[in-house]
């Protein structure tokens, strides 16, 4: 590896936070840039939402940086989907076969928080305040804001862990294109909040993700440590009844809430004001065609390959990302070989779970309450146990093991075939022909 071990992370988030750990284990001299104060002084200030699911490929990268432990103290566990139908019985639908396949949801602030510390114990030095303003690719010099100021700092290779909206990625396409195109969901959020019971413990089920799905609209609701519950509610920005464009305001959300989620009227008392408080977030796709400019510049996490939240694996592609990337710079010869084999390695992964994320949207507003949907995860359930280790259900190989998204995707287009052909006409498993179906999965889909 190149004698100069310097490298320079721009955003000192969750990807930048972790990254800097991994490089400094390594023995590499980290600076991380922070466009914000220090949380750790100042508070948190977030601006995205507040939870986040950590699942297998998240804790994964976690345990390498010695983080796990102090990260799961402060998280909660979701044990699958709590489903509140409109209609009819609300109820749990297992992630998992049982209490070893879960995830957890965590606030992202703490976790900041911890990654930051860990971080700075390893050596890495964090300069908080500090805006990449622009960058000079010929000299390799940094341009930051701080205050006032303006900052020069050299650097010998910059990463990019500043977000969907990367000043860095900004200034890598000056220099040369990356192909960059963002697609925008018809759909934006508002986050609401479900306080504690008068007892202060969780006023519903702590250990789920809560949905209420209507179609082509959601709620849904995430644990926090401090026992409430941060709720999101998901809709089409405009067009047909509910939308953000006919429901402004908070006594527009009241009626729209006593209409279509009545059970959780109780449960949100502040629901006019949060809704009048809150900003309707947008929801977007980020696709670049480079992600990383010869040896000098490299884009991780959001900066690489935002994603719609649907499948709460946002922020554990990006922890992969890390430990790629890390892995990648200990190896190669260089860093420009670094950066295009991480490319290459996480990009394919990358694009298949930022499509699968857009189509979790679909099965989560529109079909976990479909009773086609339920029969289909029954067989799924039961085609488990006959065939282990070859047919996985598609949430267990995103979640709950770290082969490749690109695989997992592959996977779960021939398994969703064999379930729909299998189930087809029928309401219940009696009628399935087993043969046909244990033929189906021997001769489609190789042992994992």
């Amino acid at each position: 590896m190149t004698a100069d071990r310097n490298i320079t992370i721009i955003g000192g988030g969750l990807a930048g936070a972790l990254l800097a750990t991994l490089l400094a284990q390594r023995g590499w001299s980290v600076d991380v840039y922070e466009r914000r104060g220090d949380p750790r002084v100042e508070g948190y200030a977030g601006g995205r939402s507040i939870n986040l699911a950590l699942a297998e490929r998240g804790l994964h990268a976690l345990r390498q940086a010695g983080a796990d432990g102090e990260v799961l103290k402060q998280a909660v566990m979701m044990r699958g989907r709590f489903v509140h139908p409109l209609h009819g019985e609300p109820g749990l639908q297992r992630y998992g076969r049982d209490d070893s396949e879960v995830i957890w949801s965590i606030n992202r602030g703490e976790l900041n928080i911890v990654l930051l510390d860990i971080a700075e114990s390893h050596g890495a030095r964090l300069h908080f305040d500090h805006r990449l303003d622009r960058v000079d690719f010929i000299d390799r010099i940094a341009h930051f804001k701080r205050h006032e100021d303006d900052i020069a700092r050299p650097f010998h290779a910059l990463v990019g862990a500043d977000g969907a909206g990367s000043t860095q990625r900004a200034e890598m396409a000056k220099v040369q294109p990356l192909g960059e195109r963002t697609e925008w969901l018809d759909h934006g959020y508002k986050e609401l909040e479900i306080p504690p019971a008068l007892d202060g413990d969780f006023r519903i089920e702590p250990n789920a993700l809560h949905i209420w799905p209507r179609g082509h609209y959601m709620c849904i609701a995430l644990p926090n440590d401090e026992r409430t519950f941060t709720v999101t509610l998901f809709m089409p920005h405009k067009g047909e009844y509910p939308s953000f464009e006919q429901v402004q305001d908070g006594d527009a959300a009241q009626a729209l809430f006593q209409r279509d989620f009545p059970d959780t009227l109780p449960l949100i008392p502040e629901l006019r004001q949060d809704f009048d408080a809150n900003p309707v977030g947008s929801l977007a796709t980020l696709y670049l065609d480079r992600w990383h400019l010869d040896g000098r510049a490299v884009l991780i996490g959001d900066a690489a390959h935002a994603m719609v939240p649907f499948h709460g694996q946002g922020m554990n592609c990006a922890f992969e990302d890390c430990v790629a990337l890390a892995e990648h710079i200990e190896r190669a010869p260089s860093l420009a070989e670094a950066f295009a084999a991480f490319e290459a390695q996480r990009k394919p992964d990358a694009e298949a779970i930022q499509q699968m994320a857009l189509e979790n949207y679909i099965e989560m507003r529109d079909k976990v309450d479909n009773a086609d949907y339920l029969l289909q995860r029954q067989l799924e359930l039961a085609l488990q146990e006959r065939h282990p280790g070859r047919f996985i259900p598609h949430y267990s190989m995103v979640s709950f093991m770290r082969i490749p998204y690109s695989l997992a995707l592959r996977r779960s287009k021939i398994q969703h075939e064999v379930l729909v052909e299998a189930t087809r006409g029928l309401d219940s498993l009696d009628g399935v022909d087993w043969q046909v179906v244990d033929a189906a999965v021997l001769a489609r889909l190789e042992p994992l």
